[in-house]
């Protein structure tokens, strides 16, 4: 077994201590990460706050880069030193009709989340980011495109991937009319890679405040969704609507400036929802969600990101400082990620 330091939480209510955790010997297929940086999710933070022992004991992050430190026997893609990343997905069945088709984020026997999972061969937690290494099966470590900040490209793993698939999924390209609700570790993405596509991108907040920094992201319009003349200026007129919000909301309003034949697609809130069949039925709109991606958009979301210089905006903190980002980010009191770095780990 191989001896690595993890920030891991034994119980609720007890809080991330650093300790040291047990990672597998490489199996043919493994390649051992050296983690140099680590997205802070929402995720996370739900995860340390749970109330379910059976959670426990928890070692969160799943949005993490770092460096190939060592392979297993029958590993081709990757060598010790390269740049790579991980994200949310460590394993699938590799078999089912959503493996096939490169969604192993909807694979049929549920994919090995890359903490808080079962490990298919062993049966073991899997420990997540928060740590030193990250042992994890070749399929689903990626290339990390060079010349960008390590550190700013961690969150594409989680962040970004969620917001890239409904943007490829709909085709978003020159032309297309776009909108994002929320200004978030999410939304800030959907408005960058949006915009990169060649679309037009209307942004909504509650917010005034944000229309500047919205702006500034790559929107051309921006919508304050309390202001009901703002949001009738806006009706029926966007082709899709990514709806990043955390927190449950009522989502009426948003189908209203769903153009004809145009999805409105929910990727934040993923708790029940209460929708007035006229709001779809008028316009022939559709109502989407998603979750992460797949192995193919993985790999062409960060190419992309490559190719045109896109990263997430971040705070990056000393891993032992784990604590208060998570409690400011219980208090949405970053812009717009949280990313810690692992090298006072030593």
């Amino acid at each position: 077994m191989r001896s690595i330091q993890a920030f891991q939480a034994a119980a609720p209510g007890s809080g991330l201590e650093l300790v040291t955790v047990e990672r597998r010997e490489l199996r043919p297929d493994d390649v051992a990460v050296r983690v140099t940086h680590c997205g802070v999710c929402h995720t996370d933070l739900h995860a340390v706050s749970s109330q379910d022992p059976n959670a426990f004991p928890v070692v969160p992050g799943h949005e993490f880069v770092g460096e190939v430190a060592a392979v297993g026997a029958s590993v081709t893609e990757f060598a010790v030193g390269d740049p790579v990343a991980v994200g949310n997905i460590v394993d699938s069945c590799g078999v089912c009709a959503m493996c096939v088709a490169g969604q192993e984020n909807f694979c049929a026997e549920f994919p090995t989340l890359t903490y808080g999972g079962r490990d298919r061969v062993d049966g073991s937690r899997t420990l997540g980011g928060y740590s030193g290494e990250y042992v994890v099966r070749d399929r689903f470590v990626y290339h990390r495109p060079a010349g960008l900040d390590p550190a700013a490209v961690a969150p594409l793993m989680c962040a970004g991937i969620t917001v890239w698939e409904p943007l490829r999924r709909w085709q978003v390209g020159p032309g297309s009319r776009v909108g994002v609700v929320g200004l978030g570790g999410l939304g800030h993405l959907a408005v960058k890679l949006a915009h990169a596509l060649g679309a037009q991108v209307t942004v909504f907040t509650t917010s005034p405040g944000k229309a500047d920094d919205a702006r500034a992201l790559g929107a051309d319009h921006v919508v304050v969704s309390t202001d009901p003349s703002a949001m009738a200026a806006v009706a029926n007129s966007l082709d899709l609507v990514v709806d990043t919000v955390s927190a449950a909301h009522d989502l009426t309003p948003y189908l209203g400036v769903v153009a004809l034949d145009g999805t409105l697609c929910s990727v934040g809130h993923l708790g029940p929802i209460d929708i007035e069949t006229m709001a779809l039925l008028i316009g022939r709109k559709s109502l989407a969600s998603g979750g992460s991606g797949g192995r193919p958009h993985t790999q062409e979301l960060l190419d992309f990101c490559g190719e045109h210089g896109i990263t997430a905006d971040v705070e990056v903190v000393p891993s032992r400082e784990v604590g208060t980002a998570l409690e400011r980010l219980g208090r949405n009191d970053v812009r717009y990620r949280f990313v810690l770095d692992l090298a006072d780990l030593g």
